[in-house]
């Protein structure tokens, strides 16, 4: 029984997901989503990096984290963006700049719909 409601809540993350995407392209000149099904495959794959790549990068990280306070977890967020970026066609980031303000932007509005694309949440 706890499967299904753990499937129900992977595929509300990646629908609230996909609509905080779009949203955010809409919001964001530099950061391209090419239609609406581009935005949910993002969504599933930014997911999927969250599960596998993020904590690995934080750990390798850890002390440059410690020595900035935590602000470097911002820099692994627009990492995470642009390793996305590269794999997802129809998604363009112009810059790591634009990254960093998409995962900014998509982390506020994820806060106002109440969702984190972040799987272990």
């Amino acid at each position: 029984m706890e499967t299904k409601s753990k499937a129900g809540s992977i595929l509300t993350k990646i629908i609230l997901g996909g609509i905080s995407i779009l949203i955010a392209d809409f919001l964001l000149s530099g950061v391209s989503v090419d239609n609406w099904t581009t935005g949910f495959l993002l969504a599933g794959v930014i997911i999927l990096i969250n599960f596998t790549l993020k904590p690995i990068m934080i750990l390798l990280t850890f002390p440059i984290t410690l020595i900035t306070f935590g602000l470097f977890l911002l820099v692994i967020n627009a990492g995470v963006i642009l390793i996305a970026a590269y794999f997802i066609p129809g998604f363009v980031v112009q810059s790591f700049w634009w990254a960093l303000g998409f995962s900014l932007v998509l982390s506020l509005i994820n806060g106002v719909f109440g969702n984190s694309l972040d799987s272990n949440r």
